[in-house]
């Protein structure tokens, strides 16, 4: 049974829809303050499937994902109690308070890594939030982070993309279960305290 070669088909087809730019402003914005699924999904099929505009594409996802964390700093430090029990629920609680933790060892730093690397950026801008980062720096970190993300999976997909894109197509459901069980490995060892 094949299940990444559809989600890969399926995201390609999305990827060049005349509204596909309105697609990746809206995953950049919500993956900010609680979707799941990460920006980069949307727009490195975005980016093979238009090369040439690939730079466009890297900007609007990180200008719509610092206004996300933007909306995800102002839930933290205005209503964060009616939205921890939804923090609790999806399980990001212990995430959360690791992330509590690191701001007070790491300060504006911890935005930047969040920002650029697969941590769940989205638990980051609740809790700048909730202890009170001052809001430019948590800008300039979430941009510079954010921004270098995207341009980074932007520009090397329109550079490799016509060498990369038959080999991820003939291994997509290997890569698929890959990721998948990586991201089963990195969630016990979360929860576990291993990281």
């Amino acid at each position: 049974m094949k299940l990444f070669a559809p989600l890969y088909d399926r995201t390609l087809i999305l990827s060049k829809h005349p509204r596909a730019t309105w697609y990746l402003s809206t995953l950049s914005f919500s993956e900010s303050v609680f979707f799941p699924v990460p920006t980069d999904v949307m727009l490195a099929p975005m980016c093979l499937a238009n090369r040439h505009r690939a730079l466009w594409f890297a900007f609007v996802a990180t200008v719509f994902s610092v206004l996300g964390g933007v909306f995800g700093y102002l839930l933290g430090y205005l209503a964060f109690e009616m939205i921890e029990p939804l923090i609790r629920d999806f399980g990001y609680w212990a995430r959360f308070e690791k992330a509590q933790a690191w701001f007070t060892e790491w300060g504006i730093w911890v935005v930047l890594i969040a920002g650029f690397s697969p941590i769940p950026y989205k638990v980051f801008t609740i809790a700048a939030g909730v202890v009170g980062m001052a809001i430019i720096p948590f800008l300039i970190m979430s941009i510079i982070g954010r921004g270098a993300r995207f341009f980074l999976v932007a520009s090397l997909i329109a550079w490799g993309g016509p060498k990369f894109e038959p080999l991820l197509r003939k291994y997509i459901e290997v890569v698929g279960w890959l990721v998948v069980i990586l991201v089963v490995a990195l969630y016990f060892a979360v929860k576990g305290g291993f990281v």
